[in-house]
């Protein structure tokens, strides 16, 4: 038996995903010892919104979601909720809900966020420009779709506020 043949798809999502973390994680740390974190949260927010744009695109296709841009919530919805699918780890505890028509709220489970517990082992949380909520933002750019996030997220919010968590505000039919 071959090595894909003898994992399940959520392993196989598992491990791809500690991989991807990984690298992310180690190109951050390596990145702010050459160049310091002015530089590298610039180039990693660069990066992120770069590979963002690709990576929505990707999905729609993946996803067979043929239109150019999203027109209604439903259609939002519906998209975040299969790509989200797709691209959440379970160790990433992150949660999407929609309270309400035209708004999503997120929230990363108290003190799970892997990139505050990355940062912080560097030391340099209380300087870090978060890119996971900069990826989710590039995406809905990517789609077309006009949002308020509330909070605006530039810093680490678990590190500034215990709790990272928020809403995105649509105006959508």
């Amino acid at each position: 038996m071959n090595g894909l043949a003898s994992l399940e798809k959520n392993e196989i999502k598992e491990l791809l995903s500690k991989g991807w973390i990984t690298h992310d994680a180690m190109w951050f740390f390596h990145s702010l010892q050459e160049v310091g974190i002015e530089k590298t949260n610039r180039i990693n927010r660069a990066a992120v919104e770069s590979m963002s744009l690709i990576e929505v695109a990707r999905l729609k296709k993946a996803l067979g979601f043929e239109k150019e841009t999203i027109t209604s919530f439903d259609d939002l919805v519906d998209f975040l909720s299969r790509a989200m699918d797709l691209v959440l780890a379970r160790f990433m505890r992150f949660k999407v809900s929609t309270p309400e028509k035209n708004m999503i709220r997120w929230e990363m489970e108290k003190e799970a966020c892997f990139a505050y517990k990355g940062i912080s082992g560097m030391g340099v949380i209380d300087q870090y420009q978060c890119g996971v909520l900069f990826r989710i933002e590039t995406w809905l750019r990517g789609l077309g779709v006009a949002y308020e996030m509330r909070p605006p997220v530039t810093t680490c919010l678990m590190h500034a506020t215990g709790e990272c968590k928020g809403d995105f505000i649509f105006n959508l039919p």
